[in-house]
């Protein structure tokens, strides 16, 4: 069984598709995600404006993680110097092959380039799984370990071999899964067997409202009654019987100690 991935990640506005056809780049892409992560074809898109900047024979068109880093870091040089400021984000997401990065990173560049205004650009970066999970149902979901797999590309763990920033990455997916495997369970507790407490099965009655017309004025009424209820009052009605004891205490003899 397979499931559609969400339409808002999935292929370009056709005026940039047009745009990208009128450069003639040296070959078409057809998987954005893996053609554009080493930034050969970025590169390409930038020489036909800035051709005394940009070489193309300087690139090389590979797959490895160091050919990857090299095109990145002479873009990366070539960005600061002429004070271009592509966001980082779509960058890191290209690199890592995230679903939807090098789509949101060519409409930048074609707005950047062309100052050309698209709509349906989407304006918060998130590379996460989290909306395709949502649209999936309970069965389809991932697990922790999926989801973890899911979203931390092994490129990400090799550019960054700081143990504690990996973990935090980890622990940050582990808290988004626990969030929505919560939701989930709210909104279905017959599916995850789960009985309501004691307080939610407790009947609940409305308080009594006198001609006052408020609850607390005839609690308080109550306390006032029965705090003016004195012991008097009590032994004067006549179906209570009291019984007095008495307790006979043993007298006291004082000694006197001679030294």
């Amino acid at each position: 069984m397979s499931y559609s991935h969400p339409p808002r990640r999935t292929g370009l506005p056709r005026a940039v598709l047009r745009w990208l056809q009128s450069l003639d780049l040296s070959f078409s892409p057809r998987n954005f995600r893996r053609d554009f992560s080493n930034g050969y074809l970025i590169a390409e898109i930038f020489s036909w404006y800035y051709p005394e900047d940009i070489h193309s024979h300087s690139y090389e068109n590979g797959a490895s993680l160091a050919t990857k880093l090299s095109n990145w870091s002479q873009l990366g040089q070539f960005f600061s110097k002429r004070k271009l400021k592509p966001v980082q984000e779509l960058i890191d997401g290209t690199i890592h092959c995230k679903p939807g990065a090098a789509e949101m990173l060519v409409q930048d560049i074609y707005s950047m380039l062309t100052n050309g205004r698209i709509k349906n650009i989407q304006d918060e970066v998130d590379f996460t799984d989290h909306y395709y999970q949502e649209q999936l149902p309970m069965v389809a979901r991932s697990t922790a370990s999926k989801a973890i797999k899911n979203n931390i590309k092994l490129t990400e763990i090799m550019i960054e071999p700081n143990i504690n920033k990996n973990r935090q990455k980890v622990n940050a997916i582990i808290n988004m899964h626990i969030q929505r495997r919560l939701v989930e369970r709210e909104e279905n507790p017959k599916r995850f067997n789960i009985k309501p407490s004691l307080a939610e099965r407790a009947v609940r009655h409305p308080a009594a409202v006198g001609p006052s017309g408020s609850a607390i004025n005839i609690q308080r009424e109550k306390l006032s009654f029965i705090s003016n209820l004195g012991l008097p009052e009590i032994r004067s009605k006549t179906g209570v019987h009291f019984k007095e004891i008495q307790v006979k205490q043993a007298e006291r003899c004082s000694f006197t100690v001679d030294v």
